[in-house]
């Protein structure tokens, strides 16, 4: 039995690329040492296919691998079967995603034939690649960094044109561009610390004297370069601050309705699901127990929630259901609360905003967005204490306004606003932290520069600064992977998808 892989290897590998299903192509990815011989081993025109230059096509069949040792001058064997008819990309290393030579092989959609040409490639000699081996070998050849080496799984896993638009400013370079920028203030403060710790005190020139500013009052504990080293600290809080956005865009949020039973919660779920999900009946308290959808709204992912009524109720059942609502409720990101027209603002209604906040101007815990729904019927005549949309699940009216004021709603929690909606990198909207790994590694940084500002302040030796800044320096390494281990790499590529 062979021993299990680890990453880090240039063996030939295969994995699919496309999910095993009926479609209408499949495409099965090879990279590593002799991919391209190894798969001319099973293709009809092994000549043309090793002549082949980089980023071009050739058309074949995958046959199955030969018996024996090929035939003089590489022809093909008579009676080898065919397995499938195929486009192969080839690309030839350095230029290529991964920086090794390799193929892409597009064959016919479906799981047989799929199944087919892998059970060929990997007769041939190809390994079943590891999750994210792809990647890896890519950011291991210098293709990418760290950053835009994780952004490739953002993008695959993007909800929204919003979520993907983001991912793709970090896989072409946002985030990696800033954090050299900072990592470059903070080498240049440390090369400038260091040198005074290069002279002894004797060695210093007095105050005053002029020796290319280097003196014994500034090596007593002033911080060279400490311009770059405070601006260095402001641009690490502005990315820290990016990173709810960005997981707002990328993760989404949860928004829940509620509301007094027959208010309309239903009908609205359907309208903003543009499906019907929910059981709507002019019976109150017809949902018992809450239901929850995806949807995209204003660029974010949203996961919607119906819930049960909530009031008092003899109803065993129906208490449950409000128990699991209020439960929804304590989670949820946005509460969408939803305010029946036809029987105005109860006492009810008020107890839940007493509860949830937005009365006599208090800040609420969490957003509340009030809707005044059946608008159609009974227009808002006068204003309660708190902002009210009208809206109508019947005719549609106010709810370009209510997804509007959701995405804002939700964005300002974020602590995004009009300058986040480009795209990262572009303009005055910063390059935004894809994931937790990096967030943490700038706070790392950003507190380590803050110890060493502060203790410049103190004027303490330079010789307990100059190690907070290489710790800053050093954890802003850790993001690009200028600086990694082979544990902390295997960690963070195994979760990837196979193919990737």
């Amino acid at each position: 039995m062979m021993a299990s892989r680890s990453y880090g290897d240039a063996l030939p590998i295969a994995a699919y690329a496309t999910p095993l299903a009926e479609s209408a192509l499949a495409v099965i990815r090879t990279s590593g040492e002799k991919a391209l011989e190894l798969t001319a081993s099973v293709f009809s025109r092994p000549k043309i296919l090793l002549q082949a230059p980089g980023n071009t096509l050739v058309h074949g069949w995958i046959l199955l691998p030969p018996a024996g040792p090929p035939a003089e001058g590489g022809k093909e064997k008579a009676g080898r079967r065919k397995i499938d008819e195929v486009i192969i990309s080839v690309y030839r290393g350095p230029r290529s995603f991964t920086g090794e030579d390799g193929a892409d092989i597009s064959c016919h959609g479906g799981i047989a034939a799929a199944r087919g040409v892998m059970e060929a490639l990997k007769a041939a000699g190809f390994q079943d690649a590891l999750p994210g081996e792809f990647t890896f070998r890519a950011f291991m050849n210098g293709k990418l960094d760290l950053t835009r080496a994780e952004s490739v799984m953002e993008l695959v896993a993007a909800k929204t044109g919003r979520g993907r638009d983001h991912a793709v400013g970090r896989l072409a370079g946002s985030l990696e561009r800033e954090i050299r920028e900072i990592q470059a203030l903070l080498v240049g403060t440390l090369a400038g610390t260091e040198l005074f710790l290069d002279y002894s005190e004797e060695d210093l020139p007095p105050a005053g004297t002029d020796s290319g500013g280097i003196n014994a009052d500034e090596a007593a504990g002033k911080l060279p370069e400490r311009a770059a080293a405070e601006f260095a600290r402001e641009r690490l809080r502005a990315l820290t601050a990016t990173y709810d956005r960005e997981r707002l865009y990328r993760e989404g949020a949860l928004a829940v309705l509620a509301g007094r039973p027959n208010a309309g919660k239903s009908s609205l779920f359907n309208l903003l699901l543009r499906e019907e999900r929910s059981i709507v009946t002019d019976i109150p308290g017809t949902t018992r127990d809450w239901i929850e959808a995806w949807i995209s709204l204003e660029g974010i992912p949203i996961r919607l929630a119906d819930t049960a009524g909530l009031h008092a109720s003899p109803d065993p059942v129906e208490r449950i259901g409000m128990e699991r609502s209020r439960e929804l409720l304590e989670a949820a990101d946005l509460i969408l609360y939803i305010l029946d027209g036809t029987a105005g603002i109860t006492e009810e209604d008020r107890a839940f905003f007493r509860e949830f906040g937005g009365l006599k101007g208090e800040k609420a815990p969490k957003p509340v967005l009030a809707l005044w729904n059946k608008a159609d019927e009974a227009p808002l005549r006068e204003r309660p204490g708190f902002p009210v949309l009208e809206t109508s699940a019947k005719t549609g009216q106010g709810i370009p306004e209510l997804t509007t004021a959701i995405g804002a709603a939700l964005e300002k929690a974020a602590g995004a606003g009009e300058k986040d909606r480009g795209l990262p990198g572009e303009g005055k909207n910063p390059a935004g932290i894809g994931t937790k790994r990096q967030r943490d590694l700038i706070d790392r940084a950003a507190a380590a520069v803050e110890e060493a500002l502060l203790l410049a302040d103190r004027r303490e030796p330079l010789d307990l600064i100059a190690p907070l800044l290489r710790e800053g320096v050093n954890a802003l390494g850790e993001i690009t992977g200028e600086v990694s281990t082979a544990e902390i790499l295997e960690t963070m590529f195994s979760r990837f998808c196979v193919g990737k």
